[in-house]
This record gives C-alpha cells, structure tokens and sequence, in this order.
C-alpha cells in the first residue's frame, strides 16, 4: 500500500469507537469515512469535539466524509474496513446482513477488513461468513476508553476540566499503553495499519499472536460480569477473598485454558490468582484517573454492550465443552449474571 496520506479509510459505525479511531487515522494523513445510519448522518454534519482525559484539551474532528448505505463501499477501492460494531450487533440479522455485503465489496480486491469487534473467536466467524482470503483479514481491539458525554456523566475527579468537558462530545482517555492491538492472523495487514495508526504520533498500535489477543480480550468478561454483582463497586476497596470474586478468577481461568488460546492460555491460567487478578485491576483503576473507570464500565458494559458480554461468555461454554471441560465457573457466573439482570 501506499504512503499514509494516500489511504482511504472507510469505518464502519461512527459510535464513540469509531469516531477516535477516525480522528487517529486522520492525524495519520488518512481520508477517513464512516458508514452510517441515515439517522445518525444529522449529527455527525458538524464538527465533533473530542475531551481527552490525558492532556485536559478539547479535540476538534472534523473533514470526514459520509455515506449511509453499505451498496456505497461497493467498488470504492478502501485501503482498510474498519468494523466497530459490537458482538452482538455484528451477529444478529441486520449485522450479519452487513457483513455479507462487506464480502461482496472486499472479496478479490487488495482492500483489507480490520475486525475491532470484541468477541472470542470473531476472526474466524468474519472469515467463514464472507468467504474472503485469511491474509484480507485482521482481529483488532480498541483499548481506548471513550464515551458520549450526552449518553452518560461520570464522577469528575481533578484536574478535569469541567468546563471543556461540558462542551464535548465524545471524552476519552489513551493512558493503557498501546491505544490499539492487532492480531497476527494476516501479519502484513496487521504490520501494515500498525505504521498507519503510529504515524499519528499521539498513540500506538501494536501486533500480538492470535493466541495471545483473543486470551487478552476474553479473559476481562467474567471481571466484568462480577463487577455487575458487586455494583460496579471501586476495586480499591474489593476484597479478594469474597466468593464472588473467587468464582470470577475461577472463570477466568477456565477461558484462559479453552483450547484456542493455546500454551500461553495455560501458562496463564497457572499463574492466575484471586488477589493476583484483584491488583493488576486496582491498578488499572488508578492508571484510569481522572476518568473514573468502574463508572465508565457500568456505563459500557452494564447498559450499552451488556448482550455482548453474556454472548461472550455462552459460546466460552460452548468451546469448553467441546474440550470436554466442565467449565463449571463460567456456568455459574451467567447464571448469576442473567439472574440479576431479571431483577433488576
């Protein structure tokens, strides 16, 4: 491919994760354009401005193009598809509809898909459903944090600016290392968008085995599940010992050791702890501020992709079973998580 200012981009949904990554890869010199639904084409026709939580300045986004129906990328020539839907929006009718015509448009042209949807195995399930050649195809995660500051406020700790904060759109934070991980699966797809998206200069991409993105991606959901349990309560004050937790970690382990994630996935699983777990999370947590983590992630993952997470975990189960594991941990979790979410 060509040098960075000659890329064109197109990202498919321009939700909080789609509109960073836009505004990363137009830094990169990329032209960048979203696929949307007409409704959201309204409020998207302004600038976006964009809160950063790291520096306390207000980003401006903006010269993005727009197109709302997925005939348009048909003979489009993109360099990259960025998909930024969630698992469950991805699989269900409309989005596996979506997913067809992304093959038609990227099948037998040099246009690679960068699949930032988090869900175990997702490479393979994108590969199988568009037919499309192994090396066209990327497993990618966002690790930044961002949100729609009309959809949710979070607890403001100093030094946020309040007033900047106030006329943002979008509020994010790119403070876990690397803003971006990529898979191996097609490696010179992956080293490729790595060089684009570091060409930024304000964050970074790196590439991981596939073995070691998808144990970096699952793992997190059972912690997450648990959270939900204890109210999204600060890790700083969790104690480690709580059953609750205890099962958690158990869960943890149990996907750790599914048989996709390979060696690695074990050797995790042998070194994973209940209070080992607990502070690598606590530290997190403090790494996070001044976004307030654990609101963010009631926020996230408590409302807006909560059906992804539980997806997540049923076809964990799944995988177990047929390694011919109990998985008895991650059983009990959902069924603790389904029961509480049937309450609330």
């Amino acid at each position: 491919m060509g040098k960075t200012q000659d890329r064109h981009i197109l990202i498919v949904g321009a939700g909080s994760m789609g509109i960073i990554m836009g505004y990363i890869l137009q830094l990169s010199g990329a032209e960048v354009t979203f696929l949307v639904r007409p409704h959201r084409a309204e409020a998207l026709s302004r600038p976006q401005k964009l809160y950063s939580y790291d520096d306390h300045q207000l980003k401006t986004y903006t010269g993005y193009k727009l197109i709302t129906s997925p005939s348009e990328m048909l003979g489009a020539g993109y360099d990259y598809v960025v998909i930024t839907l969630d698992g469950a929006a991805l699989r269900n009718e409309v989005g596996q509809a979506l997913v067809k015509t992304i093959g038609e448009a990227v099948r037998g042209t040099t246009t690679k898909v960068i699949v930032g949807t988090v869900f175990i195995d997702i490479r393979s399930w994108f590969l199988k459903a568009t037919g499309l050649e192994s090396e066209q195809v990327v497993s990618g995660q966002l690790v930044i944090h961002i949100y729609p500051t009309s959809a949710v406020t979070l607890p403001v700790h100093a030094p946020t600016d309040e007033k900047l904060l106030a006329q943002a759109d979008q509020a994010y934070t790119d403070c876990l290392g690397p803003g971006m991980t990529l898979g191996d699966g097609s490696l010179a797809a992956a080293n490729d968008f790595a060089q684009l998206w570091n060409a930024s200069g304000v964050s970074t991409c790196n590439v991981v085995s596939e073995e070691q993105f998808s144990l970096n991606t699952s793992s997190l959901f059972p912690i997450l599940a648990v959270c939900e349990l204890l109210g999204w309560s600060s890790f700083q004050n969790l104690d480690s010992t709580d059953p609750l937790w205890r099962l958690a970690v158990a869960a943890v382990k149990e996907i750790q050791g599914l048989t996709i994630h390979g060696t690695i996935g074990q050797q995790a699983a042998g070194s994973t702890t209940d209070a080992g777990i607990a502070q690598v999370f606590a530290g997190i947590e403090k790494v996070m501020l001044p976004m307030d983590w654990q609101s963010f992630n009631r926020y996230h993952h408590g409302a807006k992709v909560n059906a992804q997470d539980r997806e997540l975990l049923r076809v964990c189960i799944t995988m177990g079973e047929a390694d011919g594991k109990p998985v008895a941990a991650i059983k009990d979790l959902l069924q603790r998580v389904e029961h509480h979410a049937s309450q609330a």
